[in-house]
């Protein structure tokens, strides 16, 4: 029914529109998305844009698939703490994971296995299952220990993938430079994407 499968994260970085861009892409090109949300990305949504999700999991999904127009179980969210979705194995858990915005403090507990709750535990299992976690710090300096986490996270595997949008296609909008990254993340997905030209492609607008 759908093309594929891949885990959204948002966390309490700013930049969430990275992640609602990317949902509705991947929503878009026929990809089932399972979506955990913070609670501190909630604050970053509210303040950031003019979104303001429900509490709870099951709304949040419903609120969703209005949003984006998704299929019926194209998007599926789950709760910090819903230890049996499938995220939390390495039996049923989808091949790609991304966690946009994400925060340093993310970061961290990704970089020594806390898996304090389920996005935690999601990247676990896609660093010890060897799948693709694709990180999408928006932090500015970065600090030794914030650079440090990044070292022995790309070590494992997981791609560091900040949030610093090129210029090279004469960007004339903020949403401009949010497709840019989002284009990035949809390249390393596998997923096709005609948001932004590519360099030296002069077919695309």
């Amino acid at each position: 029914m759908f093309n594929k499968r891949v885990t959204v994260a948002l966390t309490g970085a700013s930049g969430i529109q990275y992640a609602l861009c990317l949902i509705e892409a991947l929503v878009k090109e026929n990809v089932q998305v399972f979506v955990m949300i913070s609670k501190a990305a909630h604050v970053v949504m509210s303040t950031e844009t003019d979104y303001k999700l429900p509490g709870q999991a099951a709304a949040q999904e419903s609120a969703l698939q209005d949003m984006f127009s998704a299929k019926p179980d194209q998007i599926k969210v789950f709760g910090k703490e819903q230890w049996f979705a499938p995220v939390a194995s390495g039996s049923s858990s989808p091949a790609s994971m991304v966690v946009v915005p994400c925060s340093t403090g993310c970061l961290s507990a990704i970089a020594t296995g806390a898996s304090n709750n389920l996005i935690e535990r999601a990247a676990d299992v896609a660093l010890k299952e060897r799948r693709q976690l694709i990180l999408v710090p928006r932090e500015t300096p970065y600090s030794e220990i914030h650079l440090e986490h990044m070292l022995k996270l790309t070590r494992m595997g997981a791609v560091i993938m900040p949030a610093s949008p090129g210029f090279y296609h004469k960007p004339q909008y903020i949403d401009d430079l949010i497709n840019f990254i989002v284009a990035r993340i949809l390249d390393h997905l596998g997923v096709q994407q005609k948001m932004v030209k590519r360099w030296g492609d002069s077919t695309l607008k």
